[in-house]
């Protein structure tokens, strides 16, 4: 991975062409370290490189805190995961010809991987989670870090991305299908029932409907064309058990029911990464 350099745009071009202004939908210019539309509406980029074009508070609780990120960063970068970058590396990379959106980035580690792995490509992250676009605003030189719910309309245009990544996200198919370019890549990485079971309750279980309703979600508006599944086990250190747990939601529950404990305990278990990868191609 690399981090952009003295004298690079704060944003990519190709990233800033296909913005659009959060307030009135129009297509936006960068002005120095100023995003701003054609009609006035303007946002300035954070020292860390990201841009908020989010106009109102999140809700509690929806984005990842300084420690969750701080978690997962470590978690990552530890190659405890690096199978599954390996996977959506392999798979997104002949589709990454222009723009790649990762919707849910997080600290840009998997998008990162792709653009290494895609030499033509630029990246798009996007996420609710400030904290996290901090990292992934410097995780690539072609990437360019956006504050957004995914959950509404992006600030996107239609038909600009080669690739969309959704891993570990939030689902948002209408707007998948919207920013891909006709024939574009959708890729969606999601947790298996066997993910992380040495672990228990220590983390959140797996729904095992869960490829179900990937298939009612994505089906009228996507034809799937492979699926992977990456599984991998390997011991933890008392680290890596730690970060895994406090990257997720059970993190804000390390105190209770001698959790800090049974951490402890689980150092040096095979854990289970088990992940499943699919590929959707846009339908017209």
């Amino acid at each position: 991975m690399t981090s952009a350099g003295p004298g690079n745009d704060p944003l990519p071009r190709r990233v800033v062409d296909a913005l659009r202004c959060s307030v009135c939908l129009a297509p936006v210019g960068l002005a120095g370290r100023t995003v701003r539309c054609e009609d006035g509406h303007s946002f300035d980029l954070a020292r860390q490189g990201y841009v908020n074009l989010l106009h109102a508070r999140i809700p509690s609780g929806t984005a990842d805190t300084v420690p969750m990120v701080e978690a997962r960063s470590a978690l990552l970068n530890s190659g405890a995961y690096a199978p599954l970058a390996d996977e959506l590396a392999r798979v997104a990379a002949p589709a990454a010809t222009g723009l790649v959106i990762d919707a849910g980035a997080g600290p840009g580690y998997y998008l990162a991987r792709v653009l290494d792995a895609a030499p033509e490509a630029t990246g798009l992250a996007l996420d609710v989670s400030a904290v996290a676009l901090r990292r992934a605003a410097r995780a690539h030189e072609r990437l360019g870090a956006v504050v957004w719910n995914l959950w509404e309309p992006w600030p996107v245009g239609d038909g600009v991305a080669s690739v969309v990544l959704d891993v570990f996200s939030p689902r948002n198919p209408a707007e998948f299908h919207r920013v891909l370019e006709p024939g574009g890549v959708l890729v969606v990485a999601g947790p298996l029932p066997g993910h992380l079971a040495e672990l228990g309750d220590l983390v959140l279980s797996v729904d095992e409907r869960k490829e179900e309703r990937l298939e009612t979600a994505l089906g009228s508006l996507f034809t799937r064309v492979s699926r992977v599944d990456v599984v991998h086990t390997a011991p933890f250190t008392a680290r890596q058990v730690h970060d895994v747990v406090a990257m997720g939601p059970a993190g804000f529950h390390l105190d209770r029911d001698g959790r800090r404990e049974r951490l402890d305990a689980a150092e040096g278990r095979g854990v289970t990464l088990a992940v499943g990868v699919s590929v959707w191609r846009r339908q017209p």
